[in-house]
């Protein structure tokens, strides 16, 4: 498990068809491997306030934004290594925070709101977060399963594609297994291109060719609109995304 604490880089996200994620897949094979952890199931635990402030500002397209999130690789246990993550965004540029303990720890401190025992920069930084925003609390749950690569000579370079993404709002627990509503179609992935700087040439000639452009998607943006959807249109429910 990668158990870096910061970064600091841009996150380009891109919805891809089965035929426009098969020229990705073709135009990478010179250039990108498979990271230490190629295929993984991403669990997330998102906090927010009782009136999902968080994400209601995160989706104003503010210049500044932030959330705090429980990750795990795979349904967890009590004993599972989990990550505690604080990811902020000024404008594309993303920071991201996240410190690793086991879950029975994480759920100690986060739920209740209790303060941590470390005392790191990256858990006075949390701690700071929660005192600010009162009352936070599990929101809701978020997987995908999760194809990571890496540049084979500019390790910087990352792309993932995410599945099978599913939301839920019972059971916000990392223990709880994987089962929710779809986000997106069968056939559509969503690509993210996480970078330090710029992309390289031949992976912006490949988006050019085969019509692939940049757009802002929020997993958890996505699973508020049909929680606000179902408040109100109870019949209603989430379209898929494509």
């Amino acid at each position: 498990m990668d158990y870096q604490h910061t970064f600091q880089r841009y996150e380009l996200k891109y919805l891809l068809n089965s035929r426009q994620k098969a020229a990705v897949l073709s135009a990478m094979k010179p250039y990108m491997t498979g990271d230490s952890y190629p295929d993984s199931t991403v669990c997330s635990l998102y906090f927010d306030t009782p009136d999902f402030l968080l994400i209601r500002r995160s989706l104003e397209k503010t210049a500044y934004k932030e959330k705090l999130r429980l990750r795990s690789y795979g349904p967890a246990h009590s004993d599972s290594t989990v990550f505690v993550e604080l990811k902020k965004k000024y404008k594309s540029v993303v920071y991201k925070r996240r410190i690793p303990m086991t879950l029975s720890q994480a759920e100690r401190c986060l739920c209740p709101g209790r303060p941590f025992k470390d005392s790191s920069q990256i858990i006075r930084e949390i701690d700071y977060f929660r005192n600010f925003y009162k009352n936070l609390a599990p929101a809701v749950f978020l997987s995908c399963e999760r194809k990571s690569f890496t540049g084979i000579s500019a390790p910087d370079l990352r792309i993932t594609f995410d599945e099978n993404i599913l939301w839920r709002r019972e059971q916000l627990s990392l223990c709880s297994g994987i089962y929710g509503s779809p986000i997106l179609s069968p056939d559509t992935a969503l690509m993210e291109i996480k970078t330090a700087g710029a992309m390289p040439l031949w992976l912006t000639e490949t988006l050019s060719e085969f019509g692939i452009f940049r757009t802002s998607f929020s997993k958890y943006g996505k699973a508020w609109e049909a929680i606000l959807q179902g408040y109100l249109c109870p019949e209603g429910g989430l379209r898929y995304v494509s």
